[in-house]
């Protein structure tokens, strides 16, 4: 097998089938779509069909595993007349599974994954291709494949919509394979990912979203933990960052942070005790998936939960090197009223703990004319560096890069005596 390389969608883990750093998008949308056309024909698929048919096969056999223990343990509690008991050896089982199952997407999620894939996962990527059921190899073969195209699209010089890509290049996908289109029952997703003049098309490998993945405990506004990765990759942390998030709830943006930058510390803050608490217990829960994971005790993780007002943070000036948080947008959380007075005192206290010159804040917020307004009476201290449009739940938010500028704090009260 050829070298294979596997990536993170937004919501998903996938193969990359192939990658075009700088595609070259037609005039005119018929020409482009006739490009999209032509370009399924011409993609290398073998290897990641390879890879996406062992991933397959690898979750069949693990649905099956949990089947039979489920059966055998509720078989054993008949058979012993112990209704509240179960047996420890399926329990172990089952741990087991989950175990190779989390082993298997973390390395999907390293950046190549190579020949190797059958030894450096271990025996067991090996033996599921091994014994694989004949029968169900050649179901695979006799029954047609069912898949559907989903199309990722971000950038404002195309003259194409997504669902436009979506549907030309899917033609040719089902006339090069045919396979059967089918939008909810599929086999098959193939995602096609346009970020302005870069396409990668892709094979996904998990069939569920991965928004949910470190978290257990929810609150009114959890964010999706994959909404929270792309916030703090903009950010670019670097090891030995001290990371903040004074809001944040039920700790989504720092877990995150924590699990894919170990090498950073992470600091959990909110005024709500019952947020705190929940932050505290998706932390502990993680915790004991990573001992379970590893088989062994955990040195634990960099990440700590504080109770705070995030207008007096208990943190010293010029300590923190990026705050990252999803500020409240005043609908379920606060008020719109409110935001008035919360952002520029948020703003105010960031630009005093964060660290002059080399500081940065991703901000998530719904309330943009508000945020907007507090920003610009802040530019001594802060400078906006881009911004992200994001959807969530139909609302059309913004993720804003902000840069701390060289300038020193001067706290307000200063200010007012010096000018006096």
């Amino acid at each position: 097998m050829s070298e294979v390389h596997c990536l993170r969608s937004v919501d998903n883990l996938f193969v990359v089938v192939q990658e075009f750093k700088d595609y070259q998008f037609k005039n005119t949308k018929e020409e482009v779509l006739k490009d999209f056309e032509d370009l399924a024909g011409k993609l290398p698929w073998s290897d990641p069909l390879k890879v996406w048919e062992l991933n397959t096969n690898f979750k069949k056999k693990k649905t099956k595993r949990k089947k039979i223990n489920q059966n055998s343990s509720k078989r054993k509690m008949i058979d012993n007349g112990q209704g509240d008991k179960l047996d420890e050896n399926n329990v172990k089982k089952e741990f087991a599974d989950d175990l190779i199952g989390s082993h298997i997407l973390d390395y999907y999620e390293n950046p190549a994954i190579k020949e190797e894939i059958l030894t450096l996962v271990g025996e067991d990527l090996a033996s599921c291709k091994d014994e694989a059921d004949e029968s169900s190899k050649e179901d695979t073969e006799l029954r047609v494949l069912k898949f559907r195209v989903t199309c990722s699209r971000a950038g404002e010089k195309h003259c194409f919509t997504s669902n436009e890509a979506a549907r030309d290049f899917g033609g040719a996908v089902q006339d090069y394979f045919k396979w059967k289109a089918d939008m909810t029952n599929f086999d098959v997703e193939v995602l096609l990912n346009i970020h302005d003049n870069e396409v990668i098309v892709g094979i996904a490998l998990t069939e569920e979203s991965l928004h949910r993945r470190n978290i257990t405990h929810f609150g009114p506004t959890t964010l999706r933990s994959t909404l929270a990765y792309g916030m703090l990759r903009l950010c670019a942390p670097q090891p030995t960052d001290i990371i903040v998030d004074p809001m944040c709830g039920t700790g989504a943006i720092p877990i995150e942070g924590a699990t894919e930058w170990y090498n950073c510390y992470h600091i959990a803050g909110d005024n709500n005790p019952l947020a705190v608490k929940r932050a505290a217990n998706n932390i502990s829960s993680l915790l004991t998936k990573n001992q379970i994971k590893e088989g062994k005790q955990s040195w634990g993780l960099p990440i700590d939960a504080v109770q705070w007002d995030i207008c007096n943070l208990p943190l010293r000036t010029g300590s923190v090197d990026i705050i990252v948080t999803d500020m409240p947008f005043g609908k379920r959380m606060g008020s719109k009223k409110r935001n008035w007075n919360l952002y520029p005192a948020c703003l105010q206290e960031m630009s005093r703990v964060c660290r002059p010159g080399t500081g940065r804040a991703v901000l998530l917020t719904q309330d943009k004319k508000c945020f907007t307004k507090a920003l610009s009476g802040m530019g001594q201290v802060w400078r906006k560096v881009h911004t992200v449009w994001v959807n969530i739940g139909g609302l059309h938010a913004a993720v804003y890069l902000l840069k701390r500028t060289p300038q020193a704090f001067i706290h307000p009260l200063e200010n007012e005596r010096a000018t006096s």
